[in-house]
């Protein structure tokens, strides 16, 4: 559970009005007693409830949604999703957009415990964060793994890699490439990569793997992408993300291809955008919905202590949606 202001007040053998004393900083204080306070804080992980000094004990009913980055339209709209959840059962959510970067997400954990929000919903791919360890938060998990017993939720990786090689090899394609993110990090999504590649090789299509780091900005996988199509000729291509995919089909009509009579090309996601803006995209769609519903259920599960026993993880089915970057 959460440390609370009363077992600092115990390990430090003060009052509670001591405690809260020395973390507003009013009336005077000798500095033992100071130091006896903020180590009792030290050692129970307590974070002083910015909230509710602010709101002179008001108290929000929040939760903390941590994200790799918010311009991703799958994740946008997801965020929205739980968001419009959250709010129907009283909640106010605070958005965090970790970028992928360790520091930002540790500093971002902390402003929420700080914030005494009452669980968090997390798709981060940072690893080895103690303070999720440490929250005493209820915590659920999109497409993430944790050490410790957190409930991930994700959609079939696996079989969408599967269905992208399938569907392409059996409409002609012989020469098959691979686009991913970072394979790095140990995450349900690698498992795109896993089915899609088990897929080719049970039907032995060679496949030629490209993987971006995070931060790769769009002018770079343009660049690789055009070098990469010019030199190995795929004509079949799959993309871990829609948004990579659709710079495939870019720089491929560029190239003079015509997709998808020289090169078919499938991706992952199927953000409302995306089905809506960019209609001849070929894409495994992910259940946002189905999965923004789960992610809040299993959260209100652990905040209300219900006897339900959980699973580790859930893995909930994807379909293709067959477009025009895919042969008829």
């Amino acid at each position: 559970m959460q440390p609370k202001l009363a077992d600092v007040a115990k390990l430090a053998g003060v009052s509670a009005t001591t405690v809260s004393r020395v973390i507003n900083n009013r009336g005077y204080l000798s500095a033992t007693t100071k130091q006896k306070v903020f180590s009792a804080m030290r050692q129970l992980n307590y974070q002083p409830s910015l909230a509710a000094r602010a709101l002179h004990g008001k108290q929000f009913k929040l939760v903390g949604l941590i994200f790799a980055s918010l311009e991703n339209p799958l994740i946008a709209e997801m965020v929205e999703e739980i968001e419009n959840r959250l709010f129907a059962r009283g909640y106010k959510a605070i958005i965090c957009n970790s970028m992928d970067n360790p520091e930002k997400e540790q500093q971002y954990l902390k402003m929420l415990m700080a914030n005494q929000v009452d669980g968090i919903i997390t798709g981060s791919h940072n690893e080895g964060i103690k303070e999720y360890r440490l929250s005493g938060l209820p915590i659920v998990s999109y497409d993430r793994y944790f050490e410790t017993k957190i409930p991930t939720v994700s959609s079939d990786n696996q079989a969408g890699g599967e269905l992208a090689a399938a569907t392409m090899i059996e409409k002609g394609s012989a020469n098959l490439m691979l686009v991913s993110g970072s394979i790095e990090k140990k995450a349900p999504n690698n498992a795109r990569l896993t089915g899609f590649q088990q897929a080719a090789s049970a039907r032995q299509v060679p496949v030629r793997t490209v993987a971006f780091p995070f931060n790769a900005t769009p002018t770079i996988k343009r660049a690789t992408l055009r070098e990469e199509l010019a030199s190995h000729h795929p004509d079949g291509i799959f993309c871990t993300d829609d948004l990579t995919a659709l710079l495939c089909i870019q720089e491929a009509e560029r190239l003079g291809l015509r997709v998808p009579t020289d090169v078919q090309v499938i991706g992952y996601d199927g953000s409302s955008y995306v089905q809506e803006y960019h209609p001849q995209l070929s894409t495994i769609v992910q259940p946002v919905s189905d999965i923004a519903d789960l992610l809040v259920r299993l959260l209100f599960n652990r905040l209300e202590e219900n006897d339900e026993k959980l699973l580790d993880t859930y893995v909930l089915p994807v379909k293709l949606l067959q477009r025009d970057s895919v042969r008829k």
